[in-house]
């Protein structure tokens, strides 16, 4: 009888017939059944394992935001690391990205919320749930390497490859909350002069990664290979900071030089000071006025060179007399070069923001563009579409353009390198100013915006670790504070209060050797890339193997 006519008789159904052509049976059907139901028992239980991780991720992340300044608890940032571990160890990928991102929320929200200081949750919520991204792509690559040998190694490799990729995409990157930049009070930081923060970071992160490893171990294997492992991943990065310390030092070797840093402060808090441009160009005018009268009265000391911040002249000097006689008489009293912050207005392409080398004697000079344009500030990418979300897009009516050399001045024969605000963040516009010859590094910054918030804390730390990473003396003038003096070895020896108009003058060493971090450049970055690469690759070709064998 046909297999037609047998259904049609009420006998039951045909079987389809399995790939070797033998027809499966009623245990087969039965041994299927309790495999789609293991299986769904196996998702079940890792449903019920995420969500008590999911929440320990995101604890970790902000025991990692605590680890940043204006706290200095920069220890607690490898304890983060050890219990974000916990959570992504063993775990799938997919598993690994929900914690990962989870994770960079816990950290980057309350990070960054100085960037909805003045307009609102939006550009904040935005921003923390993008570079969000990146950590739960690094949360999904630590997952994979999690099962390899000296994963610990690996997992940091990853960690620096995620900061890596998030400091230069999308639209430029965005560098902030970098492990490195959370260490300037820490025993890691002279790792910053070794190999520059892509070292720093790795350092923090097998630290942390090597804790949980050795806890992991000597729960499972007591006594065995636990003090060992301990000293590998988690004692290595300490000997290697504390071997590291010669390299940070603040002894003059080409002499001294008394620099005057001037914090004009801004009439008003917040964005509203763009329309108070010429009360801020008054007050640092004012504020330098003041400087010249205190050295003639004996009360302060002559400065050699003075530095001004980003946005102190918001009106473009060559445009504007009266702002060029306000500067020009500033320059001529206290008698010595001055770097002035001001925004140039061509007749068309893009702005300009622009240091202005000021001598007293020639007027303007020499000027430097800034290189990095801070996206969504000086500049608006995809205008139209974020328009959709928010008018204040249209703060920026002209966008600003970068200009494409270091800057460095000449300033009573010192060489100064101007590395402007934001640009302090990126590895390479530090470096390449001090390969160009500075022997000081001057950090005008403008963070009127963002009011009272942690925001000028931050940058501050960034600038202790460029000052050690390429042992400079860094002046931070800032428009509304907090304005400091850094010695080469990452010191703040003075700094202003927030909202105060004050000048800070102090003797500062030159220097223009070079740290390793500074000849080397990028290339150890590269080689954590190469092993991050490396460990992913080795989990590839292992799951290859394992389908094939299967």
């Amino acid at each position: 009888m046909s297999s037609s006519a047998t259904r049609a008789a009420g006998n039951e159904p045909a079987q389809p017939a399995d790939r070797t052509g033998a027809v499966p049976g009623p245990a087969d059907a039965a041994a299927s059944a309790d495999a789609a139901a293991a299986r769904k028992d196996a998702r079940s239980a890792r449903r019920r394992e995420f969500w008590p991780r999911a929440v320990l991720a995101a604890l970790a992340g902000v025991l990692l935001y605590l680890s940043f300044p204006p706290r200095p608890l920069w220890w607690l940032a490898p304890l983060a690391l050890a219990l974000l571990a916990g959570c992504l160890y063993g775990r799938r990928a997919r598993s690994g990205f929900g914690i990962g991102f989870l994770a960079g929320l816990g950290f980057l929200l309350p990070l960054l919320v100085w960037t909805g200081e003045e307009v609102g949750p939006v550009p904040w919520l935005a921003l923390a749930a993008v570079e969000a991204l990146f950590i739960g792509l690094t949360g999904l690559g630590i997952a994979l390497v999690s099962r390899l040998p000296a994963w610990p190694l690996f997992a940091a490799a990853v960690w620096v490859a995620g900061e890596a990729v998030r400091s230069r995409a999308p639209f430029g990157g965005f560098p902030w909350g970098k492990l490195a930049f959370g260490q300037a009070d820490g025993i890691f930081a002279p790792l910053a002069a070794l190999g520059g923060t892509p070292v720093l970071s790795f350092a923090v992160a097998l630290c942390g990664f090597g804790i949980y490893e050795a806890l992991r171990i000597a729960r499972s294997h007591p006594r065995r290979a636990t003090a060992a492992l301990a000293v590998l991943t988690v004692g290595a990065p300490v000997v290697a900071g504390l071997a590291a310390r010669p390299l940070v030092t603040d002894a003059a070797e080409d002499g001294t030089v008394v620099a005057a840093v001037i914090q004009g402060n801004v009439p008003r808090l917040g964005l509203d000071f763009n329309s108070q441009r010429r009360q801020v160009l008054d007050n640092h005018a004012l504020r330098t006025t003041q400087l010249a009268e205190e050295v003639k009265a004996g009360t302060a000391r002559r400065p050699d060179f003075v530095v001004w911040p980003e946005n102190s002249s918001d009106l473009d000097p060559y445009l504007e007399a009266d702002a060029y006689e306000a500067i020009d008489a500033a320059v001529k009293a206290i008698g010595v070069p001055v770097a002035i912050g001001s925004v140039l207005v061509p007749e068309s392409g893009p702005l300009r923001n622009t240091m202005i080398l000021w001598d007293p004697v020639k007027g303007p000079t020499k000027t430097y563009d800034k290189r990095k344009i801070q996206p969504f500030g000086e500049r608006i990418p995809m205008r139209s579409v974020v328009r959709l979300f928010s008018s204040d897009v249209d703060r920026v009516r002209r966008d600003f353009g970068p200009g494409k050399d270091p800057g460095v001045f000449d300033m009573a024969g010192s060489r100064v390198g101007m590395v402007t605000c934001f640009e302090a963040a990126f590895d390479d516009a530090v470096r390449s100013t001090v390969q160009a010859g500075a022997q000081v590094i001057a950090v005008p910054s403008n963070n009127a915006t963002f009011g009272r918030s942690q925001m000028t804390y931050q940058q501050l730390a960034m600038d202790r670790i460029r000052a050690i990473e390429h042992s400079r003396t860094v002046l931070v003038p800032v428009t509304s504070g907090v304005s400091a003096v850094i010695r080469p070895d990452g010191r703040i020896v003075q700094q202003t209060e927030l909202f105060t108009a004050d000048a800070l003058v102090a003797e500062i060493p030159l220097r223009s050797s070079r740290t390793p971090a500074t000849l080397v450049g990028p290339l150890p970055e590269y080689a954590l890339l190469a092993a991050a690469a490396a460990g992913l690759g080795w989990v590839l070709s292992r799951r290859i193997r394992a389908r094939r064998a299967a």
